[in-house]
């Protein structure tokens, strides 16, 4: 088990009780690990051998050499077994039904006097702020700098003071500046926008590291404005502890119990290079240009646990890809009754999108391929029957090889709105080409009758039930290496 320092004690669900409680799912690493690419080449190789333990580096080596103050944690959430465990899901297939009706069933939080709060603990102003302290990690060759790249990005709408939170990258520049990158179609980003038009700096506070439910529950993607605590604490289960920030006001709320938490202004027109930086899509994205941040503050519990993600590693796609289930589950439920379930599959980035249905009516498979493709992100969206396992990539494509002919089944929307991170755009082009799928087989010609396509070729029962058994008596057999 891991051991932690007497005076960082768990304060209910939070990262270090997370920590302790996982067993063997946590590798520690004990031996000095360079924060410039080290940590994440070591994600890369684990993602290769199909291994996803939570990985805790004791010792992380700052760019001057130093071992950082801040033991670092990452692949939080790097499976959806994983993910599942931690959202109390008895099968990752759940995702979407689950996370679904946790974006509609929140539970409020709990305000903490800032005297209660465990992040409070070490309150850093002035002169003593210094983000080159961070462990935060420079993760592959075309990166400029380090990123915090697990810090959820926290603002609020200036007329109708309702928060918003989101997992948004910053490249440390200096002690007390950091570029800030909130997507143009975000919700933070739209907050920028209104503060910058009125003039002001806009305020936001990064907190960073707690218990993943409540990762999870705060990238739950909702309508605008509308803050994320209620969301959270219904995916967690429990009403989340808040406290006001140090700096910025009684408008913005932190996590009680997050590990740190830097605040800053983005003041009007105040932007800086950005970038280039390793995406979810696997590809160095362009330098851009992004807010500049100057941090007004940083706080953080007594020996305090850095998060990071590994970009583009399923790390971070996981989490993000089962909450965009759910949201593609309501969006599509509502026109297609007979929608089943819903799969956004890593090997597809953020890209792809597999709907399931059940006996679906006579142009119910386009209502669900045209809903999800009015989802930003989704670029391709293939619909099957119910005897097809969506989570299992091989059936996936025995069902596109064998029930589609692509000038009846595909539907092609062009001039939708998309992720402007999709490597295939054009220079400039802010929309896309979106493909639809209908893998679903032809409906009979009455309800008495049976489907015009050949049976699938299969076993009876007895007979996989026997090979089953004559498998069991090799357990010791050892297997050719494929």
């Amino acid at each position: 088990m891991v051991d932690f320092p007497d005076d960082h004690q768990s304060s209910g669900l939070d990262l270090k009780g997370f920590l302790q409680e996982s067993g063997s799912a946590l590798l520690e690493i004990d031996q000095p690990v360079s924060t410039k690419q080290d940590i994440t080449a070591f994600q890369h190789q684990m993602d290769k051998s199909e291994k996803y333990p939570v990985i805790l580096i004791k010792k992380p080596v700052l760019p001057d050499g130093t071992i950082s103050a801040f033991p670092l944690v990452c692949n939080l959430t790097a499976s959806r077994e994983l993910v599942s465990k931690v959202l109390s899901l008895a099968d990752h297939r759940e995702a979407a039904i689950s996370l679904a009706a946790a974006n509609t069933e929140g539970i409020a939080p709990t305000l903490l006097k800032r005297s209660e709060a465990a992040i409070a603990e070490v309150e850093l102003t002035g002169d003593d702020i210094d983000l080159t302290r961070l462990p935060a990690t420079t993760q592959h060759i075309k990166d400029p700098g380090p990123y915090l790249t697990a810090a959820h990005a926290t603002t609020y709408e200036p007329s109708t003071r309702i928060d918003n939170t989101a997992i948004q990258r910053c490249w440390i520049k200096g002690p007390r500046q950091m570029s800030w990158y909130p997507y143009p179609s975000s919700h933070n980003a739209a907050n920028l926008r209104k503060w910058w038009d009125r003039g002001e700096p806009c305020p936001v506070a990064f907190w960073i590291g707690h218990h993943p439910s409540i990762v999870i529950g705060t990238q739950a993607k909702l309508k605008y404005p509308q803050s994320h605590w209620g969301a959270a604490g219904g995916l967690a289960g429990v009403s989340i502890p808040l406290t006001t920030s140090l700096s910025l006001g009684s408008e913005i709320k932190v996590p009680a119990n997050a590990e740190i938490v830097i605040e800053g202004l983005a003041r009007p027109g105040n932007v800086t290079a950005d970038g280039p930086f390793g995406e979810y899509t696997g590809y160095s994205g362009p330098q851009i240009i992004a807010p500049l941040v100057d941090v007004v503050a940083i706080t953080h519990r007594k020996n305090a646990i850095y998060h990071d993600y590994g970009s583009g590693l399923t790390d971070m796609l996981i989490p993000d890809n089962m909450s965009m289930e759910g949201k593609l589950y309501s969006i599509i439920k509502s026109v297609a009754p007979s929608l089943r379930n819903v799969h956004v599959p890593s090997s597809g980035r953020r890209f792809h999108a597999w709907l399931q249905l059940d006996n679906p009516g006579p142009g119910e498979a386009r209502d669900a391929l045209a809903a999800a493709m009015s989802y930003r992100r989704v670029k391709t969206a293939a619909v099957f029957d119910n005897d097809i396992d969506i989570f299992d990539e091989r059936a996936v494509l025995w069902a596109i090889a064998t029930r589609v002919q692509w000038h009846r089944d595909t539907l092609r929307l062009d001039g939708l709105s998309t992720s402007t991170l999709d490597p295939s755009l054009a220079a400039g082009e802010l929309t896309g080409s979106k493909l639809g799928i209908d893998a679903t087989l032809p409906r009979p010609q009455s309800n008495k009758m049976p489907r015009p396509v050949s049976p699938v070729a299969t076993c009876d029962s007895e007979a996989m039930e026997r090979a089953n058994i004559l498998l069991a008596s090799l357990d010791s057999y050892e297997w050719p290496v494929a």
